[in-house]
């Protein structure tokens, strides 16, 4: 495991400045990098060019909208190796995933316990400010559970 780990870490460096040509930063790379090394993922070429997409800014994309910026630069990455990376990158605590209905998830590249606002008619969905929003009291939780956090998702509509 530690030779194809090793592989996989070369791999992606050699890459250097560039992934194939897409004008990758070096500082977002070793930033990327960095935290695969503290979530315990293994750095691939195709884990990279995702995380990229979702790391350029804080941002909230749907797996489609990824895909579609990953087609923008001529990626070869699939739909399955997107989906499964989502997957893992959220279950590993890289990214937040936020499921405003049953249908509809988004992914968040900001990872600390934050509020939103999902506009329903218009598919955006937006942080809002910790200081914008006070939770003062939590119902009696069911009897054997704790609160492990709260995240408040407000949707609405255009006027």
């Amino acid at each position: 495991m530690v030779e194809k780990e090793y592989y996989y870490l070369e791999r992606c460096q050699t890459l250097g400045g560039d992934l194939k040509g897409r004008g990758t930063n070096r500082m977002l790379r070793s930033r990327l990098l960095t935290q695969f090394d503290a979530h315990g993922i293994l750095p691939t070429p195709q884990r990279l060019e995702i995380a990229e997409v979702l790391f350029e800014k804080p941002q909230h994309l749907s797996a489609e909208q990824i895909i579609e910026k990953l087609r923008e630069r001529k990626s070869g990455v699939s739909k399955a190796t997107v989906y499964n990376t989502l997957n893992l990158f959220s279950q590993r605590g890289l990214i937040n995933d936020v499921l405003v209905d049953p249908t509809r998830r988004f992914y968040d590249s900001s990872t600390h316990p934050h509020h939103h606002f999902f506009n329903v008619d218009t598919g955006q969905l937006m942080d809002i400010e910790d200081s914008d929003l006070m939770v003062s009291q939590l119902p009696v939780l069911p009897e054997g559970t704790r609160a492990a956090g709260v995240e408040v998702l407000i949707k609405v509509r255009n006027a």
